[in-house]
């Protein structure tokens, strides 16, 4: 018998969710409409669907080891150079280069929670401590988390926006935290909904790579790009980080098809502006509805609503919902998050909610 150490062993694996074929086959139900995993509902771009149309024919081959062109173009865009960029298989390989890189036995890494769920698995698979911290209004405390700092860290996770309450930390509460962040420390801040960020006082981590701070920026094709099932994000950090990752880092993690779409992709703006439009207008419209029937939200600076419920009735919704075709996320017992969708995508969900919603508000304060 085989045993794993007991760092794995207490692990909680990710259960992924049924596809949507089969759930509406069990439940004998059609036209379903997923809103649990915070996908563009408009899908990709169209550029990006003929770039892998045209690049079927070369599967036979490897893969550009290097993004060649995909790095040139985001270089550009980004104006940093080409090797302050690295790619991986989605975000969530990048976080997990991250810890392989810089996380020792014994070390410690720093998380808020709730918070994206990769981070304290990835470090805890690495042998890692997790130094949890809650959130404060559904947003990072920044200033508790920054009073945790010990000589034993080596890792500061901060998502912003956050999954999965979607708010976001200004950019005076981030000036003041990087003040206090001391050498040999890596903040690895993951902006997955970057694009989506309208407020003014948002703190764009770019500001604190120029400014030659240790600090890893995670970005992602998933989300407003539409690749989510081509599995492809990017970081930004000094060159003398990225050199370091690229140690521990697989060759050709990033399929040839990933790297033509994504290089397709991130020419379209037109279709960045009609996602963002329709997520605005989604998200006006989900605030109004839910505030006539007197439940709370977060506001959101993402493509996600976090609804706060009572106690221990977030799974009932879930699953009362689903039944209806309709499948949202159970964030723990004691809310849900919504991917905002098209316009009759958000109406169907409220017109479940209306069905079934009696008895779910949590006391107001």
């Amino acid at each position: 018998m085989i045993y794993a150490p007991e760092h794995i062993k207490t692990l909680t694996p990710y259960v992924p969710g049924k596809p949507l074929e089969e759930l509406e086959r069990e439940l004998g139900i059609k036209g379903s409409i997923k809103l649990a995993s915070n996908e563009n509902p408009l899908g990709p771009s169209p550029l990006a669907i003929q770039a892998l149309r045209k690049g079927l024919k070369d599967l036979n081959r490897y893969p550009d080891g290097s993004c060649h062109y995909l790095r040139q173009a985001l270089s550009e865009k980004l104006r940093v150079s080409p090797d302050e960029i690295i790619f991986g298989n989605g975000s969530n390989e990048i976080i997990e280069l991250a810890v392989r890189t810089f996380l020792a036995p014994g070390d410690e890494a720093l998380m808020a929670h709730p918070s994206f769920v990769v981070y304290s698995s990835i470090a805890q698979a690495a042998h890692g401590n997790n130094i949890i911290v809650p959130l404060k209004g559904q947003r990072h405390d920044l200033q508790e988390m920054a009073s945790r700092i010990t000589e034993k860290t080596k890792i500061i996770f901060i998502a912003n926006p956050n999954n999965p309450t979607g708010t976001i930390n200004t950019k005076d509460e981030m000036d003041a935290f990087m003040e206090k962040i001391p050498e040999g420390v890596l903040v690895v801040v993951d902006e997955a909904y970057y694009e989506y960020v309208s407020a003014p006082d948002y703190a764009d981590g770019m500001k604190y790579f120029r400014q030659d701070r240790d600090i890893l920026i995670l970005r992602t094709f998933s989300k407003i790009y539409g690749l989510a099932g081509l599995r492809i994000g990017y970081a930004i950090a000094k060159a003398s980080i990225i050199t370091e990752m690229n140690k521990v880092r697989q060759p050709f993690n990033i399929n040839s098809p990933a790297q033509k779409a994504a290089l397709a992709a991130l020419k379209d703006e037109k279709h960045l502006a009609k996602t963002k439009r329709i997520n605005e207008r989604g998200k006006k419209y989900l605030y109004k509805e839910l505030e006539a029937l007197g439940m709370d939200y977060v506001p959101t600076e993402a493509n996600f609503i976090y609804i706060p419920l009572k106690k221990d009735t977030a799974f009932k919704l879930y699953n009362d919902l689903l039944q209806k075709g309709v499948i949202i996320r159970p964030m723990g017992a004691g809310a849900v998050r919504v991917t905002i969708g098209l316009p009759e995508e958000n109406k169907r969900f409220m017109e479940a909610l209306k069905e079934e919603g009696a008895g779910l508000k949590p006391a107001r304060t």
